[in-house]
């Protein structure tokens, strides 16, 4: 089995599995079931600042990213894109599918959304119902500063829709304080469960504009509003799949229990960027530097898949490559969730160093020697 060092799915602990083995109940008429599943969601808000309820959804990621759309979009609402990354760029389908009018608020794809230009968009065009944007956008390893970007649009009364699904708990989140109304994340990132969840944040404002919607909802299993009462009916709007539940929820006991979690994968991050860039390796971007992932550029004496597979065969580790615009390019590094710990790295830095000189590439300096130089320079915990 192939150590798992991509940018999602991530690793997942012994106790993640062993809760999703647990005995089940019936979701449908057990009441302590219905309990757990409100406590969980709880955890969860508060782990992410927040006082606006959480509900968890039987989907992966995009899922609550369809859900956003779907709930809150009606035949005619502009609604704007902004987007410097392939998610970001992907939004707009889910806008245009509920009949909505997309409009795009395009930047750089090599640097992270610039607050001060977007502020000065804003000021002569601002007649939108909710406006999107991507923490992370994951195929890049971009960072976009959402605690500034959620505020300027809050200025004009514009709703704030944040796909944090590979941002969080890498990268900190405060719910209340970035101003985000509705924010999605996913079970298979810095949560480091398994992929099949997706879970939701919905401030008072979303579901004042859920209710005031003049049009249903298009969907039923990607609407928020099935949700609604859920805790008094003791009813939900499907058969929640429990056993993953279960497993969430060990998970984010794990994250509540290690209090240096985004400590620690800030450092590792910046040991790992710290080392390809020591070594003669190019990152892929020029600012807005992910802590969940690094993302180097292909050097030129060697290919993708060359790396990708030399990796695997020879060291049993699995990176990813990336796509659309990107596919073939650049090699990602996934130390978010599970994945952020010293002892992984360094395994992987050596396997990659060793895989890159055998591909042809000179390096200036050993990788893993170089990772461990700067992280034990900062006495990383």
């Amino acid at each position: 089995m192939y150590k798992v060092m991509t940018p999602g799915p991530t690793q997942v602990k012994e106790n993640v599995r062993m809760a999703r083995s647990l005995v089940c109940t019936n979701p449908d008429l057990d009441e302590d079931f219905v309990e757990f599943y409100k406590d969980t969601c709880e955890l969860i808000s508060s782990l992410l600042g927040t006082k606006n309820e959480t509900l968890i959804l039987d989907g992966e990621g995009i899922l609550g990213l369809e859900a956003a759309c779907a709930s809150l979009t009606e035949p005619g609402d502009k609604v704007l894109i902004i987007e410097n990354g392939v998610y970001g760029e992907g939004f707009a389908d889910f806008v245009s599918m509920y009949g909505g009018v997309p409009e795009f608020y395009h930047a750089d794809r090599l640097n992270a959304i610039d607050p001060d230009a977007l502020s000065s968009y804003l000021k002569e065009h601002h007649d939108y119902k909710y406006a999107t944007v991507v923490h992370c956008d994951t195929p890049s390893g971009m960072l976009n500063p959402v605690e500034k970007i959620c505020p300027l649009l809050k200025e004009y009364g514009i709703l704030t829709v944040v796909d944090s699904v590979s941002g969080m708990f890498g990268n900190h989140v405060d719910v209340d304080k970035f101003q985000i109304d509705l924010l999605c994340g996913g079970s298979q990132k810095a949560v480091s469960a398994p992929p099949g969840l997706t879970f939701v944040t919905l401030s008072d404002a979303v579901k004042e504009a859920m209710h005031a919607r003049k049009t249903p909802i298009r969907s039923f299993y990607a609407s928020l509003l099935a949700f609604e009462g859920y805790y008094e009916k003791k009813w939900f709007p499907y058969t929640m799949p429990i056993s993953d539940i279960y497993g969430l929820r060990a998970a984010f006991d794990n994250i509540a229990a290690d209090t240096v979690l985004e400590e620690r994968t800030h450092h590792i991050a910046e040991a790992t960027r710290n080392a390809l860039t020591k070594a003669g390796i190019k990152l892929h971007l020029e600012s807005g530097f992910s802590d969940t992932v690094t993302v180097f550029d292909i050097p030129a004496e060697t290919t993708c898949d060359a790396i990708l597979s030399r990796m695997k065969k020879e060291h049993n580790i699995m990176l990813a490559g990336s796509f659309d615009d990107l596919s073939g390019k650049v090699i990602r590094i996934g130390h978010m969730g599970n994945n952020a710990n010293f002892e992984d790295m360094a395994a992987t830095m050596y396997a990659l160093s060793e895989t890159l000189t055998f591909l042809g590439v000179k390096l200036n300096g050993n990788l893993a020697e170089l990772f461990l130089n700067y992280y034990r320079q900062e006495d990383i915990c």
